[in-house]
């Protein structure tokens, strides 16, 4: 399964209700690069799913109504969501469509180390950045592995495109 986490682009400031934050500008346009950046590289079938704040779902159309896809909004992704709560939403490891995540710190970053540490580091994502992690079952002489290593695919950020 491919999980691609992407924390939200650059919003304005906090008002009194944190979900109702817009992207700036700038987030508009780091959030256009990184889904034109997505676009070339998603498999077909992937599906989008955001947290419900607005700055998030503004993230994710940037992929899906530019690229007609459909974003999916789930309530459990607000804002202090835990990293359990992302992966139950992908359906990790055994979603057989590839699920791009747009959602917040510090669930990003405790997704990414869990799957590749093994427990719930707060590692950092930048604003608009994304993290693409493969589990893959190897073939060892003719059996299969019972484990699902997770791969790192791809870390980047809207700067580097």
């Amino acid at each position: 399964m491919d999980l691609i986490l992407w924390r939200h682009a650059d919003a304005l400031s906090s008002t009194e209700n944190d979900n109702a934050r817009k992207l700036t500008g700038k987030g508009r346009k780091q959030a256009s690069a990184m889904a034109a950046w997505l676009d070339r590289r998603l498999p077909d079938g992937a599906k989008i799913i955001t947290s419900p704040a607005i700055r998030a779902v503004e993230t994710a159309e940037a992929l899906g109504a530019k690229y007609d896809r459909k974003v999916s909004v789930h309530e459990e992704l607000s804002v202090g969501a835990s990293a359990t709560q992302y992966l139950i939403a992908a359906g990790w490891p055994d979603n057989r469509h590839p699920v791009v995540i747009v959602g917040h710190q510090p669930a990003l970053g405790q997704v990414a180390a869990f799957l590749l540490y093994g427990e719930e580091k707060n590692l950092t994502f930048r604003k608009a950045a994304v993290w693409w992690l493969t589990n893959r079952v190897r073939e060892e002489i003719g059996e299969l592995e019972n484990t699902y290593p997770v791969v790192l695919r791809a870390a980047i950020c809207p700067d580097l495109i």
